[in-house]
């Protein structure tokens, strides 16, 4: 048991950590500005590995109708927990919108893709994508009603939707699927290099982003938020979202490779951009960044473990 542990951590977490302290360093000691990649992941790299996952993907209808499915029980379940967790413990609207957003929206795509592709293959990143691609367009839509409650503008939600560019390249991919097309060589080659640049990029950004969160609640000490709303999140993030993971996909016959990589793209610790949205919307923003640093840094322990169990 405790070498297939350590087989984990070192043929799935080590070379992700090498990225991810990469980030971290060139933050600390060259003050990385990570705007420019982010950037750079969003509008070129993102839709790339989209793109050139969904056009060679091995992935059935059936497999995306149990993906959506899924998504969507999960969101509504997590939203339930974390309204009605907010109420036993009597926490104000400001951290009740931040348990939200603690509790619905994991780091799937800067963490989660990286780690179903070293831990499954290409097979698993195949079945990554749909879930993957429902979550950002998730986090722009319901995220921002989630943060923003009074504030929120349902237009302007919907038209977030069309401002991420994996939403065209995913469309594109199905459009040349259905109609049985294929691109040449060369421009599939080039598409296939942006791809695997992603994972790298990506990780490098989660590290500085990281750093920043750190440095944030350093910053704040004076004023964290109530350690029940912490614990709450902690809780909700690490123990109540995979065990309900793994009953709604038993419930709804999700099996082999699929129900593996679902359960660990909810098992992931909390989206770093969730605290975005809460700083925009002051949902409790201090809440939302201490929760991401360590339902971060507590994932490196927990989701070894549960990829063992699975293997």
């Amino acid at each position: 048991m405790l070498m297939h542990l350590l087989s984990t951590l070192y043929q799935v977490f080590l070379p992700i950590s090498l990225p991810v302290v990469g980030g971290i360093l060139l933050r600390r000691f060259r003050g990385l500005d990570t705007k420019p990649l982010a950037t750079l992941s969003l509008y070129i790299l993102t839709p790339s590995i989209v793109f050139n996952t969904l056009l060679h993907a091995e992935i059935s209808w059936q497999d995306v109708s149990s993906t959506v499915t899924f998504s969507l029980l999960t969101l509504v379940a997590l939203w339930l927990i974390a309204v009605v967790v907010s109420r036993i413990l009597h926490l104000n609207p400001q951290e009740k919108a931040g348990l939200t957003l603690i509790a619905t929206f994991t780091n799937s795509v800067n963490y989660g893709l990286p780690l179903v592709f070293l831990a499954f293959g290409q097979l698993g990143l195949d079945k990554a994508s749909v879930y993957v691609i429902g979550q950002m367009v998730i986090v722009n839509t319901v995220g921002v009603f989630f943060a923003a409650r009074s504030h929120f503008s349902a237009r302007q939600a919907f038209a977030s939707i069309f401002r991420l560019p994996a939403v065209y390249a995913t469309v594109i991919a199905v459009l040349l699927r259905l109609s049985e097309m294929t691109l040449p060589a060369s421009l599939d080659q080039g598409f296939a290099m942006l791809a695997a640049a992603y994972s790298p990029v990506a990780l490098v950004v989660l590290g500085a982003q990281m750093i920043n969160v750190g440095s944030r609640n350093n910053e704040t000490a004076a004023a964290r938020p109530s350690q029940r709303a912490f614990w709450a999140g902690m809780t909700i993030r690490l123990a109540a979202a995979p065990l309900l993971s793994w009953l709604l996909l038993t419930l709804i016959g999700v099996k082999g490779n699929l129900f593996d990589v679902l359960l660990i793209l909810t098992s992931m610790p909390t989206a770093v951009n969730a605290v975005i949205l809460a700083e925009q919307f002051g949902a409790a923003p201090r809440l939302v960044s201490r929760c991401i640093l360590w339902t971060t840094l507590s994932s490196m322990l927990v989701l070894p473990v549960l990829i063992l169990w699975l293997q």
